[in-house]
């Protein structure tokens, strides 16, 4: 399918989980792709992969956020696409009981301030336009809670989704969408990597899973095209949920 077709595609956290599955996506869907990323060797070589171009960003910096919408347009002349998808999830952050206020800022700054920094500036794009879909990584721990917390992780998420329905509604007549992603778990390097130092939390968070396994990365980037397409066209302010059907359960399957 080429659903995406000659738009640009700007991808955060491209170089890695979800964001390189999508980055491979959308350019097969026919998106020209702008992968940035943090991570200067992942970001580049996702780039290269995808026949891209690779912008080295720190989505926290307001400066890296504007000369990387910048880029993408000044090489490809427009932004279509907004997947703002950088995210981190460190072990400090866990229990409120136990994390310090260092580690919630730099959760905080990641997953919701620059999402924030992205909208913003991508937003001026597609506003002159005229046309735009941009796609905010939530999670599913933003509608529902956990007793095994990432406390800021799941503030940061509620905040990205509480955002993204607010921008959704506010530009909707512009013909600019803004709908949150909310994946379930996925296996990807993150998480794998939190959950081996922590085999119980694991093994307490699958069995809500009714699927009975985590996401693939590219589960993911399989809606996020969808959103990003026009299939998705009275799609927007919403809550994109993918997740297994751990939101809608109760009693999970033996």
């Amino acid at each position: 399918m080429q659903r995406l077709q000659d738009r640009v595609a700007v991808i955060t956290g491209a170089g890695g989980g979800i964001g390189l599955a999508t980055a491979r996506r959308f350019a097969e869907e026919g998106a020209r792709v702008v992968c940035a990323d943090i991570d200067e060797e992942a970001g580049a070589k996702a780039a290269h992969e995808v026949g891209g171009l690779f912008v080295r960003a720190d989505v926290t910096s307001e400066d890296d956020v504007v000369r990387m919408f910048a880029t993408a347009h000044e090489t490809y002349g427009s932004v279509d696409i907004a997947f703002n998808n950088a995210g981190i999830s460190p072990p400090d952050d866990d229990s409120i009981l136990e994390t310090g206020l260092d580690a919630w800022r730099r959760v905080q700054e990641v997953n919701l301030t620059s999402v924030y920094l992205c909208c913003k500036h991508a937003i001026p794009y597609m506003r002159r336009q005229g046309k735009g879909s941009i796609i905010n990584t939530a999670s599913f721990v933003a509608v529902m809670g956990s007793a095994t917390s990432q406390i800021s992780y799941t503030a940061s998420k509620g905040g990205v989704l509480a955002m993204s329905r607010e921008l959704g509604v506010q530009f909707a007549r512009e013909g600019i969408r803004v709908n949150a992603l909310c994946p379930g778990p996925v296996n990807t390097p993150l998480l794998r990597e939190l959950f081996a130092k922590d085999p119980e939390r694991a093994r307490r968070r699958l069995v809500h899973v009714p699927v009975g396994r985590f996401a693939e990365a590219s589960e993911i980037a399989a809606a996020a095209a969808f959103l990003a397409s026009d299939d998705a066209s009275f799609v927007t302010a919403s809550e994109f949920l993918v997740d297994g059907g751990i939101s809608g359960a109760y009693v999970t399957p033996l």
